[in-house]
């Protein structure tokens, strides 16, 4: 999959917020130029991460050593993502997959989140380094990328080993988030919260028009097609997300899924735009360790979707912060995958800075 010639955009290193390195002392930019094969190596990983609705908003420029992620704002969800929190916490875990991407090719990454305040759509940078020690966890993730798809199917009777939720409790901490497990009490009062959300959605064609134009059909490039939508719920409500807005959506076979859930809640203590990019890389990196660890993972975030019972949400977890994600883990299987657009679609070529 080639990759299209990147911008050189002469952006050296800004520092930003939220900084961070492999190692004690700040890269020096040079003029080092990654090669096309690199290239497309780190951006079809980073391409590779979650994003709502698989809209896929962000774009990547290239300069030398250098990778600016930016929103793509054409790709936006004004109905159900009206801040862009969700196009945020996407565009972390990109970056989190190029660090990962990065380390397989033997380079350290420095990063920063919200580099330069007078662009509000570059949302992070990475300078890479090259060495002869890179991120062994890292690298060891990058093999898990391809492994990673959301799965909408029940999950086997099998009880997660308390290993495996030590890992992914460690994996969203080593990037500056928490994730805390529900109890049963805890998951119940999330699913009735399913009712409320979907009471809402009723009357609002806005949201309903939004997802039937991501999600549903045969899908080459982007979006939900109906082939990963699963099962619908034999009961209500489901501890699975029914994205299913067309007639024949509507006709999917029925299944029993688990009564009790193994439910998680992914926070940060703020909710700036650069905590949201935090989520993001460590929403990435627990679900490639969730990955390794056998396990696959699906998403109940509408509540998340309205202020008052997001905040509810991390009311339920006892603890202060604010709730980005609500995670189902388990050991299923993936029927289907959703698609990608060419690496080509996503980087700057020289001809738009005419």
């Amino acid at each position: 999959m080639p990759a299209a010639r990147p911008r050189t955009t002469g952006r050296g290193w800004e520092g930003g917020r939220s900084c961070r390195a492999s190692r004690s002392r700040r890269p020096l930019m040079s003029e080092q130029q990654l090669s096309m094969e690199q290239i497309d190596v780190l951006l079809s990983a980073a391409v590779a991460a979650p994003s709502m609705h698989n809209t896929q908003p962000w774009r990547f420029e290239v300069n030398g050593p250098a990778i600016d992620i930016y929103l793509d704002g054409s790709r936006a969800l004004p109905a159900e993502d009206p801040t862009g929190r969700a196009m945020r916490i996407a565009a972390g875990a990109a970056t989190f997959n190029l660090r990962c991407a990065a380390a397989s090719l033997g380079y350290n990454s420095w990063f920063g989140l919200v580099p330069d305040p007078a662009e509000p759509e570059l949302v992070a940078r990475i300078v890479l380094e090259p060495t002869g020690t890179p991120d062994h966890q890292l690298t060891e993730l990058f093999h898990e990328i391809p492994r990673r798809h959301t799965s909408r199917e029940p999950v086997r009777p099998v009880k997660i080993p308390t290993d495996a939720l030590i890992a992914l409790t460690q994996a969203a901490r080593t990037e500056n988030a928490d994730l805390t497990w529900l109890p049963a009490d805890e998951v119940h009062e999330v699913l009735r919260l399913l009712i409320d959300t979907d009471l809402r959605e009723i009357g609002d064609w806005h949201r309903r028009a939004e997802r039937a134009h991501w999600v549903g059909g045969i899908r080459a490039t982007d979006g939900v097609p109906s082939s990963v939508l699963g099962p619908r719920s034999a009961a209500y409500p489901a501890p699975v997300r029914d994205l299913g807005t067309r007639p024949t959506d509507q006709t999917r076979a029925r299944a029993t899924f688990e009564t009790e859930p193994a439910l998680a809640v992914l926070f940060t203590t703020g909710d700036s735009k650069t905590d949201q990019l935090a989520a993001g890389l460590a929403l990435q990196r627990t679900l490639l360790v969730a990955t390794r660890e056998g396990l696959k993972a699906a998403f109940l975030n509408q509540p998340l979707e309205f202020d008052d019972l997001r905040r509810k949400v991390q009311r339920i977890t006892g603890k202060p912060g604010f709730a980005h994600m609500v995670i189902r883990f388990g050991h299923s299987t993936v029927q289907d995958t959703t698609p990608r657009r060419p690496v080509s679609a996503f980087v700057g070529t020289g001809a738009e800075e005419s």
